[in-house]
């Protein structure tokens, strides 16, 4: 009998390391005039490159450069969602403007969210995924010139 218990001790350890881990990811509708309040989005992006939201009416386009995406993931572990989602939101947002300067667009526009390649359009919230560790935002867009 006692040789036993380490054998049933040893068939649960492999059934539960087979077992697939489940790791929270809930999918969260932010508000995006919310995030460019936090953590001073506003003044950090500036106004070099505008960006536009779904179907945000745009000044004219002169010049259709690239389409080109980005996702970005940032530690929620002790943070809200909505902490640890405008941060990482504003993480994506600066890299389209780092994109936008390096291809010398002044505009990013049609701005959607494309967490996992599934896109979500909102002209006032992004996607963010909350985890129990992490968060991402995944934002795609196109790269243009604008008319001043």
């Amino acid at each position: 009998m006692k040789k036993m218990i380490p054998a049933v001790v040893v068939l649960g350890a492999l059934l539960a390391a087979g077992a697939p881990a489940q790791a929270r990811d809930t999918k969260l509708m932010m508000p995006i005039a919310a995030a460019m309040e936090a953590n001073n989005a506003k003044a950090r992006l500036g106004d070099t490159v505008q960006f536009y939201f779904g179907t945000q009416k745009t000044p004219r386009i002169l010049n259709k450069i690239t389409q080109d995406q980005t996702s970005q993931k940032t530690n929620s572990f002790g943070k809200t969602a909505e902490t640890s989602c405008n941060w990482v939101f504003l993480s994506a947002m600066l890299s389209l403007q780092k994109r936008a300067a390096e291809l010398g667009a002044n505009a990013v526009v049609n701005i959607v969210s494309n967490y996992q390649n599934v896109e979500n359009s909102s002209e006032t919230e992004f996607e963010c995924h909350d985890g129990a560790i992490m968060s991402g935002v995944a934002l795609k867009g196109d790269f243009v010139k604008i008319a001043p």
